[in-house]
């Protein structure tokens, strides 16, 4: 192999954006132009107000975010324009007004992920303007964590709930229990709240009953894993002193290059292409990403929302099974080394590697640290070494550079993740913008609320009397009283997890394991 004949022929550079993409890492692959001009042509009904979202008759907007004027009404674009002018005098008035010093984040997926990398990748530490707390599961240790973090200064705590439809549950508990530490505490809640959700949903009704400090918008042709440059990632950004202009102008650059129909010019194809090649078109290999930056340390948890809600899909369009998906991990270099590149060197070829480089290694001088070197020389040898050892060992490996970090390098690393995604969906034919198999868990964690208070009662009327899960699962399906869709052979089993986890947790019942684990009987005392 000639690395250096293949990185000449194989390097993609844009001087507007300062985007690399090398592909010198993998096997030459077709560029499949005659399919690319369908997928071209699909992406720009999308972006022009097409249908996408089929499951719930949505256009999928989010390119609009960082560019009104292409959005298909210019009701759409005023309102994408008036949003942003909002935030930016809201972040200043906050600011101005310096009372509020903390930001607590209550969101879950999109609703948090986005902002939480980016705020990470953007921080200036002391220098940010607020100090920024995330609520982001329905942990209620984890939820303590963050309360014992904020104990004396919910004063000066702004609190930003975050939810598209309102009726998130994770977001829902951890406002209600924020709730409760503002009212232990004397203070009025509604007057440090703000919510981003759709007009008219369950919490845009509530902060307007409670008469919330602010409102800010979501619109249904935005999902929660493209949100970041929505009100749900820039309104928090700007409270924290971040450059949100650079992050949209850098989306919006990567974008024009990213539209280019010109297959060998176009990054995001590329990128479709070399991740189609690289999974035989069907998925089910894994993609490392690998940054050396601990700026983007927390880009693969991002990353792993936007590939895998958007890719793992069971059928196509048109309705044929085909179980595509790309699962998404990662650390960071070089502390990879001591970890998991041992498996990527010396195991299954299963995977294939994204490394993110970044050039500028800090804002001022480097000491030298040893052998000639500076701190920053020895991550880049690390990268490259580890890149080398690879390829010895015959594994794949795409490496993506951008000149530094900024709020324009990230929206411009935003940007190229979220057309990659929706070109691989057209060249896979699936659907990347709807998401079923994830109602099936909501639904189901419901289920089990159900049956946890259906045993409670049940429990509480015969205080004294114990019985083994089997026990009452006859007694339950003997009165009517389990859900028609809980099965009868595993209503034991989740009748068995919930007990012991009630008898753990909550006062009033509790358990004696029998002669076998199993026949543990539960009881109300």
């Amino acid at each position: 192999m000639n690395r250096w004949q293949d990185f000449r022929e194989r390097v993609f550079y844009d001087q507007h954006t300062g985007l690399t993409l090398d592909l010198s890492g993998i096997d030459t692959f077709p560029l499949l132009e005659d399919k690319m001009k369908t997928v071209f042509a699909n992406m720009d009904a999308l972006e022009m107000g097409a249908i996408a979202n089929r499951d719930e008759n949505r256009m999928v907007g989010h390119y609009w975010l960082r560019d009104p004027d292409l959005a298909p009404t210019f009701a759409i674009a005023e309102e994408i324009r008036q949003a942003k002018a909002e935030i930016l005098s809201f972040a200043r008035q906050v600011h101005e007004e310096g009372i509020f010093q903390n930001l607590l984040l209550i969101g879950i997926g999109g609703s948090s992920l986005g902002p939480a990398f980016v705020a990470d990748a953007l921080s200036k530490g002391k220098e940010d303007r607020m100090r920024l707390f995330l609520l982001d599961n329905t942990d209620p240790d984890g939820m303590d964590r963050i309360f014992s973090a904020l104990e004396g200064q919910w004063e000066e705590t702004l609190v930003l709930v975050i939810s598209k439809s309102g009726g998130t549950v994770e977001t829902r508990n951890g406002m209600e229990e924020t709730k409760a530490r503002y009212h232990n505490v004397t203070l009025s809640f509604p007057e440090h709240a703000v919510a981003i959700t759709m007009k008219d949903s369950a919490l845009d009704r509530l902060r307007e009953k409670e008469h919330w400090l602010k409102s800010f918008p979501l619109w249904d042709w935005v999902g929660g894993r493209t949100s970041v440059l929505s009100p749900v990632g820039l309104l928090p950004l700007a409270l924290l002193g971040a450059d949100i202009d650079g992050l949209l102008a850098g989306a919006a650059a990567s974008d024009r290059v990213t539209r280019q129909k010109a297959v060998g010019q176009n990054p995001a194809a590329l990128l479709a292409l070399a991740w189609h090649h690289l999974t035989g078109g069907k998925g089910g290999k894994e993609m490392v990403i690998l940054p050396y930056k601990d700026r983007l340390s927390l880009f693969s948890r991002y990353l792993q929302q936007l590939v895998m809600e958007s890719l793992g899909k069971e059928e196509d369009r048109k309705g044929n099974k085909v179980d595509q998906g790309i699962a998404v991990f990662g650390n960071k270099g070089a502390t990879d080394q001591h970890s998991y590149v041992q498996q990527l060197l010396a195991g299954p070829a299963n995977f294939f590697i994204v490394f993110l480089e970044v050039l500028a290694g800090r804002a001022g001088d480097s000491p030298i640290v040893g052998e000639e070197s500076t701190s920053g020389d020895y991550l880049e040898a690390f990268l490259l070494g580890t890149g080398r050892a690879l390829a010895a060992q015959r594994k794949d490996a795409i490496t993506i550079t951008i000149p530094q970090i900024d709020g324009y390098h990230i929206g411009v690393l935003l940007a190229l993740f979220e057309r990659t995604v929706g070109y691989y969906a057209d060249l896979t034919d699936i659907n990347a913008y709807h998401q079923p198999a994830v109602e099936m868990g909501k639904k189901s964690a419901g289920l089990m609320i159900e049956l946890k208070n259906q045993l409670v009662d049940f429990l509480e009327a015969r205080r004294g009397c114990s019985y083994t899960a089997p026990e009452l699962a006859g007694l339950l399906q003997k009165e009517n009283a389990l859900s028609p869709l809980l099965e009868r052979e595993e209503a034991p089993y989740y009748i068995f997890r919930i007990l012991r986890y009630l008898a753990a947790n909550q006062d009033g019942i509790d358990s004696e394991i029998g002669e076998k684990f199993i026949d543990t009987r539960f009881y109300c005392h």
